[in-house]
């Protein structure tokens, strides 16, 4: 078995997913997230190949598609606030932009001209009409354009025919909901919860063998040597022995909540998809643990059940067997169900510590019955601790051990310690007591079972949007002219006016030229110094894994990384690019010290310093792809935080404010000082967003040296410019930056000044400044 697999291969996991599927019908949303563009191409290709042999349908929405991927594509969708630009085929949509007097330049991205074209910001550059004056031209209006075009006039003229039902078989739509019967659907949920429970047996073993421990010692402590059955005091200590086991039982079933929350994303994704209903989801996960159960009853009373002492009655050992069992069934059923109310790990997980505290308070232990008050006895008839408590009470008490008078009473002594517990002394409370928990265990399974029917999962993605992004939205689709103030930005310096009353395009406000502008060197509040790293022959290698140590390997070692040698400057760009397994990510770890394990040989010089990692993390800061923030502060709190984390003692309150301010301008972060982080998915900022507040964490550090893993993965080529723009205004500071990057646009490929090529295998294929318009790239390709 694999220990895991990386992003872009889970991205092809939940491709594949859908394409083993009989569906004819296929949308895809961001498949190429994480890949490079030969695997992205590769992907688009076979399901181009598919939908054209098999006659179905393919919608795919792709982030900075590269051009020859954007040329497999037979029909185009061109969406832009809210509005369809265009609709049609590839071939044509250039021509309708053209007869808008807008044109893709040669050295651009059909794909990225097409998300630009319709931007405010963005648009003024592609206009070709030069014998009129530019204006902007809001989405509204490329829309009503298009209905006019000759492809929007195909597209009205088939809409407004009817279908013809005949010419179509009975057969060509599915009439059932699910694609198997109810049995195949039932059987497959059946196989997978035992598949799951093999990969995750050690939380199962480790269940076991706490259970293991802890019953020894509830016997050590409960020893029967020490306990005697001579008073109502003795038989106290057996009912508080009997209460500590329901409890352990109890417990021991609140591991629920954490393996169904962990499992309940792949559930709602699969629910919704119709793949299965949520009862043949829920039935296994209830009935397929029951074996476990079984088990941890019989290790809890076969090591408890006579070293404590209870009544030597065999009979008597099976009835409490059956009843901790169906209360293991019970607590664990009640789990699951609150896990699948809650469907949060931190309300689930406090909701079942709740429901564990209010039942053992309203039990019958802790509080008789007679003294629990008139308004909190409904708690206690509710409670299944307290029918479990009840039911063993009077299964040990009325045993033979039990069975005999005291000085001074003539009932027998186990009915005496029933009624001072405020317990029923009859027989037939085992069996209502066991009846309860049956009831129980089904109640709580089926409330389990309606809650993954109706509920959706937390999934309100609702990124954080700025008052003036709001603003230049609404004016996008109106047409609205925007007031530029004297900086060039719109309102409170956020988005630079494109409207210029003498037509020409303001070379900053362009995407393309924000991109790869220089313009010096920017000072800063906190001083730093520029520093250089320079690595001759780095080797990196692990221990061989035994899985390729079984196909007949015979070296001890695994070489990731083989004799790399470079150097990263300041002031300079440097992309690190490779395929899918060439080691980018695994060199810059080893270069910044991140790597705690295997075996890593070369020399790191740090401006012809030999690297010392204890200091090295004072100068160098590490982006990771994942963009980990606290969801619960804002903006300007993450930063605060991270500089008072790590700049020197030396730097008082203030210059520290107007550094995280500059930090904050630097990245574009200002109109987003006061929003909530929030969760990635769920609520507060975008992708981007993310992407440029994991940046400026980075920056308040005042590091000479950054290493970014993927900064524009899983962003759109806008999206993207922008990172890219927070990027060069951080290079432009004099600081030495590193990136690796899948799938750049041409314009953001060439914001780059240097790239260091590596190729699969760990070895390096080109170190070396990339020229205008790639040229230097270029030349030495050629010459090979």
């Amino acid at each position: 078995m694999l220990r895991g697999i990386s992003g872009g291969q889970k991205k092809r996991v939940t491709t594949a997913e859908m394409l083993v599927t009989p569906g004819r019908a296929l949308f895809m949303d961001e498949i190429s997230t994480g890949l490079d563009s030969s695997t992205t191409f590769q992907i688009v290709n076979s399901i181009r190949q598919t939908i054209h042999i098999i006659g179905g349908t393919a919608v795919i929405a792709l982030l900075q598609p590269a051009p020859e991927t954007y040329e497999l594509f037979d029909d185009i969708i061109l969406l832009s606030d809210g509005q369809v630009v265009y609709n049609g085929p590839r071939e044509h949509v250039l021509e309708f932009f053209k007869s808008m007097g807008f044109k893709c330049p040669e050295r651009k991205g059909v794909a990225d001209f097409l998300q630009e074209v319709t931007s405010r910001k963005d648009q003024g550059q592609y206009w070709i009409n030069s014998d009129e004056t530019y204006r902007y031209v809001p989405v509204k209006e490329f829309a009503e354009a298009f209905q006019s075009f000759h492809v929007g006039q195909a597209i009205k003229s088939e809409l407004a025919v009817p279908f013809d039902k005949n010419g179509s078989h009975p057969a060509a739509l599915k009439t059932s909901q699910y694609g198997a019967s109810m049995k195949e659907l039932l059987k497959a949920n059946i196989n997978r919860e035992v598949l799951l429970m093999k990969r995750n047996s050690f939380v199962y073993i480790f269940k076991a063998t706490q259970l293991t421990i802890m019953a020894i010692i509830a016997m050590t402590v409960f020893l029967r040597i020490n306990m005697h059955h001579d008073s109502v005091t003795d038989g106290g200590i057996y009912m508080g022995a009997l209460f500590f086991g329901i409890l352990m039982i109890m417990f021991n079933g609140l591991a629920e909540v954490g393996l169904t929350i962990a499992k309940l994303p792949v559930f709602f994704k699969q629910r919704n998809l119709l793949f299965f209903p949520a009862w043949t989801y829920t039935l296994p996960s209830w009935l397929i643990k029951t074996p476990l159960s079984l088990l941890n009853v019989t290790i809890w009373v076969g090591i408890t059940y006579y070293g404590i002492g209870f009544d030597p009655n065999v009979q008597r050992f099976f009835r409490q067997f059956l009843l901790l069992f169906l209360m293991n069934e019970a607590s664990s059923g009640l789990f699951r169900f609150i896990a699948g109310l809650a469907r949060h790990q931190v309300v689930s997980s406090t909701l079942g510590s709740f429901c564990i505290l209010i039942f053992m308070l309203t039990g019958g232990f802790v509080l008789a019955r007679e003294n629990v008050k008139k308004w909190w006895i409904w708690g206690y008839w509710i409670s299944p601790l307290m029918y479990a408590q009840n039911a063993l009470s009077v299964n040990e008490f009325l045993g033979h051990s039990w069975n005999k008078t005291i000085p001074g009473f003539k009932e027998p002594l186990g009915n005496l310690v029933l009624k001072s517990r405020g317990v029923f002394p009859d027989t037939k409370w085992y069996w209502i007591g066991a009846g309860a928990l049956l009831g129980y265990v089904l109640l709580f399974n089926i409330l389990y079972t309606v809650c993954l029917t109706f509920l959706d999962p937390f999934d309100s993605n609702q990124p954080t949007v700025s008052e003036e992004t709001l603003k230049i939205k609404q004016a996008n689709l109106t047409g609205e002219v925007l007031e530029a103030s004297s900086r060039g930005r719109v309102n409170n310096s956020t988005i630079a006016s494109r409207d210029t009353e003498d037509g020409s395009n303001d070379e900053s406000t362009s995407n393309h030229a924000t991109v790869n502008s220089s313009p010096g060197k920017k000072g800063m509040v906190l001083p730093f110094v520029p520093l250089s790293i320079t690595f001759d022959d780095i080797k990196y290698s692990v221990d061989m894994p035994q899985e390729i140590k079984a196909q007949g390997v015979a070296e001890s070692r695994l070489e990731l990384l083989k004799g790399i040698s470079g150097s990263f400057r300041p002031g300079v760009l440097t992309a690190l690019m490779g395929v899918s397994g060439a080691g980018k990510t695994t060199l810059m770890d080893v270069l910044a010290g991140r790597k705690t394990s295997g075996y890593i040989e070369g020399n790191i010089t740090i401006s012809g310093y030999p690297k010392k990692q204890e200091t090295f993390a004072r100068v160098s800061g590490y982006c990771e792809q994942n963009d980990i923030h606290s969801p619960n502060v804002t903006v300007y709190e993450s930063l605060a935080f991270s500089s008072w984390l790590r700049l020197p003692a030396n730097v008082d309150s203030s210059t520290r404010k107007m550094f995280i301010d500059e930090v904050m301008e630097l990245v574009e972060l200002s109109p987003l000082r006061d929003a909530l982080v929030g969760l990635p998915g769920v609520s507060g900022l975008s992708t981007e967003q993310r992407k440029r507040l994991t940046i400026a964490v980075e920056l308040v550090a005042n590091p000479s040296i950054i290493f970014m893993d993927e900064p524009t993965s899983g962003l759109d080529a806008r999206a993207a410019a922008i990172v890219m723009r927070a990027i060069r205004n951080t290079v432009d500071t004099g600081r030495t930056v590193v990136c690796t990057i899948h799938q750049p646009s041409i314009d953001i490929f060439e914001s780059f000044d240097e790239l260091f090529l590596m190729k699969r295998g760990g070895e390096e294929i080109y170190v070396g400044p990339l020229g205008r318009h790639s040229c230097e790239l270029i030349r030495y390709f050629e010459g090979y």
